[in-house]
């Protein structure tokens, strides 16, 4: 679709160019008449292609997919991709929240028990409409659950491709959102591979333990083997968890990740005890606890993803 405008009244007119490509050879004028004052004047089709072209390129831009994963459990992957979703959409921002792991948390900590999602997705035993549902205003969730074990076991039995699976089912959904979020499961399978082919960005959560510091250098290797093959997914953020400001463990443990990842730190997420509470009552921090230290945490992840220091203040 292109427009024109016409040159006497400046009113912009919708153009099928599938429709003039077949009729017109590229290179030649069209007449064109303006259905507001009638006026009549020619049109280059190679300048209305060239247009949607730019449209094309200036959406895709737009679109970022930031996968939050480490092959470490229990370092608040489920809950930084849940609250991060839903405070990228209270900021205005269309967000998809893609939840690939068997135990579909996402779905329990918003609230919503949907009859189908990523699974038939990407069997295609439904339209991709038909495996979203809407969770909030700017939000919607494509959710996960135990049949995405079947699915697993559908991609390892590809002998070609199998890699590529995730990102060929989200084709017909990736331009309706500025955010896709991708919420992975602990350990390296080959769902988190199609997911890393997929996402163009990494959010690292780790907690403030010993172990998960040594499982985030054991996915930089495997990141770094993703790499080869594709230079478009990038390590962008790590948001240190779990930080108890009462126990020096924690703090000495991000001192640590400052001083060997500078370029990616955020700013930690303090310890809350409205963080677990919140997923049982069905709602996000922010609609839960909004004056809590986590919800303060989060809204300054918001404001790290998005480059804008006034988002959610």
């Amino acid at each position: 679709m292109a427009i024109i405008v016409c040159p006497k009244c400046a009113k912009k007119h919708k153009v099928n160019l599938d429709t003039v490509r077949e009729n017109v050879p590229l290179g030649k004028n069209i007449a064109a008449r303006c259905k507001s004052c009638g006026h009549k004047f020619p049109v280059q089709l190679d300048h209305l292609i060239n247009q949607e072209k730019e449209q094309t390129q200036e959406v895709k831009k737009t679109i970022r997919k930031i996968c939050v994963t480490l092959s470490k459990g229990g370092v608040g992957k489920t809950t930084t991709s849940v609250n991060l979703s839903a405070g990228l959409a209270l900021a205005g921002h269309k967000v998809l929240l893609v939840d690939t792991d068997t135990q579909g948390q996402s779905s329990y900590i918003l609230g919503k028990k949907p009859r189908a999602g990523l699974t038939e997705l990407l069997t295609k035993e439904l339209a991709p409409e038909e495996c979203v549902v809407r969770a909030r205003k700017n939000l919607w969730l494509l959710s996960g659950g135990k049949s995405l074990a079947g699915v697993k076991r559908i991609i390892d039995r590809k002998s070609f491709g199998a890699e590529w699976t995730l990102s060929e089912a989200m084709k017909d959904l990736d331009q309706r959102y500025d955010f896709i979020i991708i919420d992975t499961a602990p350990g390296w399978d080959q769902l988190i591979v199609n997911v890393l082919f997929y996402a163009t960005e990494v959010l690292v959560p780790v907690a403030l333990e010993v172990m998960p510091l040594q499982g985030l250098s054991e996915f930089m290797k495997s990141l770094g083997s993703i790499q080869k093959y594709r230079k478009e997914i990038v390590l962008k953020y790590i948001v240190p968890t779990f930080m108890d400001t009462r126990v020096k463990g924690p703090e000495t443990i991000y001192t640590q990740l400052k001083k060997l990842y500078p370029e990616y730190i955020c700013t930690p997420i303090r310890y809350s005890e409205s963080l677990s509470e919140a997923p049982s009552y069905g709602k996000s921090i922010f609609e839960f606890a909004p004056g809590c230290t986590a919800s303060s945490d989060y809204r300054e992840l918001v404001r790290k993803v998005t480059l804008d220091a006034s988002a959610l203040l």
